[in-house]
């Protein structure tokens, strides 16, 4: 399986082309770095997309052309239910654009800031989803290294999707010079620029669910030198006392063994069956959750979209009239993706599917 991946990694399917002109751009639903996220749909199958449009002016200018790269591809050979997938990659004089699944739930920030807490009940579905996906992408030897409410997506049914894999890495040698990632949802070895593997990410759903039960994350800091001081000062920890009126013992027993600044004493350490496995999870039924077949607790208001705190923007702020320069096109040399070697990918999917 691991020499499937590794050899899919750069191939290119070339056999069949999308350009802009085969899609409908409908609206507007979001913003990056590099530019718009669109409702799109493809004129020939009537399919609905969320179509991200980046500026290559952008790429270059911020120095992020290998990221943005790395992203597409990544998305090119993965493919599971629990992730926004990649369906088609284009390019042309001055944008790059991915076609994505389109999920219209809006994100877990979106909803945060309109409830301010979560359940349990709700939160422990949450988490189960993004456990599902980081199963996926570990087991290929994926770290995801960006794993926020920003970053985790709500389908129509309540159930999440992990997105942006602009920092995401294959676990390899070098890691330990990088401290990518959100400060408030970094963890240690990543801040201190050491290696790391995908301890990382459930440090990061350790802060999520901290963040859902107590309305507010465990470490703060005015910029980043602060709050890498209290991380590396701090082992925070939910004491009993603090436990809010409805939550388990057994839930803050996840969240701090989560939390856990040493990589090896961390939830998770020695792989994803040992937090599938922990008392607050144990009940939880994976396939029927792999199968989308359990009722969500917190389901996304029945609307087109959930969307409208990108309603205020000035989108004429974020137009590029500049010609890109022609001379450095052969920097996105490749960016074209044909959705027939989604196949390879959906064959992976089914050998460790569905989750025990």
């Amino acid at each position: 399986m691991g020499n499937n991946f590794n050899a899919n990694l750069n191939g290119e399917n070339t056999s069949r082309k999308v350009k802009v002109t085969d899609f409908t751009f409908l609206y507007i639903v979001g913003k990056g770095g590099f530019g718009r996220v669109w409702k799109g749909e493809l004129k020939n199958t009537r399919q609905i997309y969320a179509i991200k449009e980046m500026m290559k002016s952008r790429i270059i200018n911020k120095k992020s052309v290998h990221s943005v790269l790395n992203e597409r591809k990544l998305l090119s050979i993965i493919k599971h239910p629990f992730i926004v997938n990649m369906e088609y990659a284009w390019q042309d004089t001055n944008n790059l654009y991915l076609a994505m699944d389109y999920v219209s739930g809006g994100d877990l920030r979106y909803h945060l800031m309109r409830t301010e807490k979560f359940t349990e009940a709700q939160t422990k579905f949450f988490v189960a989803c993004i456990v599902t996906g980081l199963e996926y992408i570990h087991l290929h030897g994926i770290i995801h290294r960006d794993i926020k409410p920003e970053n985790l997506v709500l389908d129509s049914k309540g159930y999440i999707r992990i997105t942006d894999f602009g920092i995401a890495k294959i676990i390899s040698p070098g890691l330990e010079k990088e401290s990518s990632g959100t400060p408030g949802y970094m963890a240690p070895e990543v801040m201190c620029k050491k290696m790391h593997g995908p301890g990382v990410d459930f440090f990061a759903l350790g802060v999520i669910a901290y963040e859902f039960m107590m309305g507010y994350r465990p470490y703060w800091g005015r910029n980043r030198r602060e709050l890498k001081d209290m991380v590396l000062s701090h082992q925070a920890q939910i004491k009993r006392k603090d436990i809010p009126e409805g939550w388990s013992l057994e839930a803050a027993d996840f969240i701090n063994k989560l939390l856990q600044r040493k990589p090896e004493e961390r939830l998770g350490f020695n792989g994803p069956q040992e937090v599938k496995n922990h008392q607050w999870l144990r009940d939880c039924n994976w396939k029927d959750l792999f199968s989308k077949k359990l009722p969500a607790p917190f389901k996304p208001r029945k609307k087109e979209d959930n969307f409208d705190r990108w309603a205020q923007i000035d989108w004429n702020d974020d137009v590029d009239s500049k010609t890109f320069n022609s001379s450095l096109q052969d920097l996105f040399e490749g960016f074209a993706f044909d959705p027939r070697k989604v196949a390879v990918c959906e064959e992976i999917t089914q050998q460790i599917s569905p989750l025990r």
